[in-house]
């Protein structure tokens, strides 16, 4: 329980103190005005309250992630506790706001066309395909995980009780992403948001009342899966893959941008696209913690589970056993609510990003209806493959962690990039140490994992050094090549 303190302690010092550095480093301007000023549409620029955009960006971005992802993290052992804190201080709070700001600066730019102004247009190709594509397998992967809870929870947890909460869910998707913003989103989303709020405020209260015996970072931070049925998967990269949209997800960029054009002024980014990533890393943190009690200190015996049960249950066994029926079912809903608020904001996302592309104006509904019928398809069919195949969905799982963790990839190069090119002494670096070090995450991963190369395990760290200074030593030679285009007397010399 001490290091959960600790670690808690950490981020609220990291918003205090790194949040404000990196703020000054982008150095917004509140006499510029914001897209949601300049670009309103009643559509998807529409100015809100910054309270509410701050509710919707953190259940945007909450998802599953810093509770599934926490709850099978915690496997690991007490190095999940330094994840969440470093990735989301150094890394995921920086790429979330930076990115957000970013998209501010450009007239609210979705993520491709960032990443095209930064990267390149070759490269503006790639992210509009991966991007996209990561959105659908979001809207399918969020679609399926709550309705297995609601299925257990309101159902008799049949799969004919699924699929109708399926069927309910991603009708609900077609109907959010179509609407303007402030229509659905604006108006329920902070009720949801206070509902997941609710759950980790009201989890924590229990963990300091039963104040269980956990392991300690002190205690070593060697892999603990073993003991619990985890086999063959090393903490670094599978441990950065697991718990992602706790620490760093790149998932994260694509609301940010979405919510830039509603943001009212430049200086309330810091609060609101920084301060949501170190909160959902508490919401991480408090989960990480339950399941090291749950699993490695009597709480499945507890809760009248076992440790080999998926996250979706052990939410639901914990929640209600320690919060009782109704704050069960508070609790359940802001487990609920989370991914599926993700979900449906993922495929509005997917329709803005491609009307964006193919300049498509979107006050029409026709025109609406024209950019998402075939999002919605590509979704349910992902959907259907989940379904259908037995082990469908923890193979897609790890294809979405992957592919959302290399999208923090691009998004924190195109980000060092712009850094760079402000000529502002080394504030580049960062967004470069965590731009290297999750293209060696990603990078090793795909090689050491068995749904990738499956390269033996004990090569990870002499990989992932590879990748390390690989990537930053091309960034190196870029950035000279630069100084010598901007400086041709020196070229000369």
């Amino acid at each position: 329980m001490y290091s959960f303190i600790i670690s808690i302690a950490a981020l609220v010092c990291g918003y205090l103190v790194y949040g404000k550095l990196v703020e000054r480093f982008f150095a917004p301007e509140d006499s510029r005005p914001t897209p949601a000023i300049s670009k309103a549409d009643g559509i998807d620029y529409v100015q809100m309250p910054t309270w509410k955009v701050f509710m919707v960006q953190f259940l945007n971005i909450a998802g599953t992630g810093p509770i599934f992802g926490a709850i099978m993290g915690a496997k690991f052992g007490p190095s999940a506790y330094l994840w969440i804190v470093f990735g989301c201080i150094f890394a995921g709070a920086v790429h979330d706001y930076l990115s957000g700001m970013l998209s501010v600066r450009h007239g609210g730019a979705g993520l491709p066309e960032l990443v095209g102004i930064y990267l390149g247009k070759h490269t503006k190709r790639v992210m509009l395909t991966f991007t996209v594509i990561l959105l659908v397998l979001v809207g399918a992967v969020f679609t399926y995980s709550p309705a297995i809870i609601l299925g257990d929870l309101i159902g008799d947890g049949s799969p004919a009780s699924m699929m109708l909460w399926v069927f309910i869910i991603f009708a609900y998707y077609i109907l959010a992403t179509m609407l303007p913003i402030d229509k659905i989103i604006g108006k329920i989303y902070p009720l949801f948001a206070f509902a997941l709020l609710f759950m980790a405020v009201a989890l924590m209260v229990g963990l300091f009342i039963k104040w269980p015996s956990l392991p300690e970072l002190w205690d070593g931070l060697a892999n603990r899966g073993p003991s619990v049925g985890v086999k063959g998967q090393p903490i670094f990269p599978c441990l950065c893959i697991t718990i992602a949209c706790g620490a760093i997800s790149g998932f994260h960029a694509t609301q940010s941008t979405m919510m830039a054009r509603c943001l009212r002024k430049e200086s309330l980014g810091r609060p609101v696209f920084y301060g949501s990533m170190i909160t959902e890393g508490l919401v991480a943190l408090v989960w990480a913690t339950i399941s090291s009690y749950f699993f490695f200190d009597g709480g499945a015996a507890e809760v009248g589970s076992d440790i080999s049960a998926s996250a979706p249950a052990i939410v639901s066994a914990v929640s209600v056993k320690w919060l009782g029926a109704l704050g069960g079912i508070l609790s359940i809903l802001g487990v609920v609510a989370a991914p599926i608020t993700s979900g449906d904001t993922s495929l509005r996302s997917a329709r803005m990003i491609v009307a964006e592309t193919f300049h498509i104006d979107q006050a029409p509904i026709r025109n609406r209806l024209i950019v998402s019928i075939p999002i919605f398809i590509a979704s349910a069919l992902l959907l259907w493959f989940n379904i259908a195949d037995k082990d469908g969905f923890n193979t897609i799982w790890k294809y979405f962690g992957w592919a959302n963790q290399t999208l923090a990839v691009f998004t924190l190069w195109a980000l060092t990039v712009f850094l760079a090119k402000k000529r502002s002494g080394m504030k580049y670096l960062v967004t470069l140490v965590p731009a290297a070090f999750m293209t060696a995450v990603c990078s090793t991963f795909i090689l050491v994992d068995k749904v990738g190369f499956g390269i033996s395990a004990a090569a990870a760290p002499w990989l992932g050094m590879l990748f390390f200074f690989g990537s930053a030593g091309l960034f190196a030679i870029w950035k000279i090549r630069q100084s010598l285009k901007d400086n041709p007397i020196q070229k000369t010399q």
